[in-house]
């Protein structure tokens, strides 16, 4: 029998090809997402350091040490708590820092790193003007150049309940989107960055204005949108809160969909598609 040439023997495996590029992060989303990381993160850790100054909230117009807030961060000497609404859950010390005075929140999440209310303010406002120019040239930005429509808003098959539910039910099993589903980004993912766009930053930045003298002689309307300037504290550090859970997800999800990629989307804007299962043979 003769022997089959070198040439035309096929190995057992053949490599897949390795998955495609894609320029899919243009440069100002990725810029917008740069300065709003660091805007956020500098805001976050300014103002603890000015709730640390006042760690209570309050629902109306006034507030005071003898009022009655509906949220506390305290101690009892060495132990730390958080009550809401009367009900008090003790914390590891984290929370309700113990310190030579009560501190809600720890130096080493606080900028300044010491107590230092007015270095604080002056970084807080400061950066908010950052976060405030910026965010409104993206959305300028995201409307002309159909990026909102485009890209952040659910497409009509996305918006029903089934789709919505197995796209949960994916990402709690984490299983992410491979080949051409990843190209784009998913459901979970487009609420995620509308909600921060369309109602975070708007609502952060305008109850902070409210809290502000000089804005509520300029615009006392706002004062009666939210309430007070009490109910616009307690928003404003309820919108802070949620921009702190985001962080958090927002991280763990780059963490387990593959950090260097995301960061080369984030930086470049080239992204490389996870390549898709390959489909199972039917069994013989």
């Amino acid at each position: 029998m003769a022997s089959i040439p070198a040439s035309d023997t096929v190995p057992d495996t053949v490599p897949p090809p390795p998955s495609p590029l894609i320029y899919r992060t243009k440069l100002p989303v990725r810029i917008w997402h740069w300065i709003n990381a660091f805007s956020i993160f500098v805001m976050l850790m300014s103002g603890m350091m000015i709730f640390n100054a006042h760690p209570y909230l309050y629902w109306g117009q006034f507030g005071a040490n003898f009022d009655s807030p509906w949220l506390t961060i305290g101690n009892h000497g060495h132990a730390g708590y958080i009550k809401i609404s009367g009900v008090e859950i003790p914390t590891t010390g984290f929370l309700g820092y113990a310190a030579d005075t009560m501190r809600a929140f720890p130096p080493t999440v606080t900028l300044p790193g010491h107590y230092n209310l007015s270095g604080a303010r002056q970084i807080h406002f400061g950066v908010a003007w950052l976060l405030g120019v910026s965010g409104t040239l993206f959305m300028l930005y995201a409307l002309i150049s159909g990026h909102l429509r485009r890209d952040l808003v659910l497409k009509r098959e996305e918006r029903s309940f089934a789709h919505l539910w197995h796209d949960i039910k994916e990402h709690a099993a984490l299983r992410f989107p491979k080949g051409e589903a990843a190209r784009a980004y998913n459901p979970i993912q487009k609420i995620a960055y509308l909600g921060v766009i369309l109602i975070l930053i708007p609502v952060v930045i305008l109850t902070g204005l409210t809290m502000s003298p000089t804005m509520d002689a300029a615009w006392p309307w706002l004062t009666e949108v939210f309430g007070g300037r009490q109910s616009a504290r307690s928003i404003h550090f309820l919108c802070a809160a949620g921009f702190a859970g985001f962080i958090v997800v927002h991280l763990l999800m780059v963490v387990l969909a593959g950090p260097l990629n995301e960061l080369r989307s984030m930086t470049t804007g080239w992204y490389r598609l996870p390549e898709a299962n390959a489909p199972k043979e039917n069994a013989k």
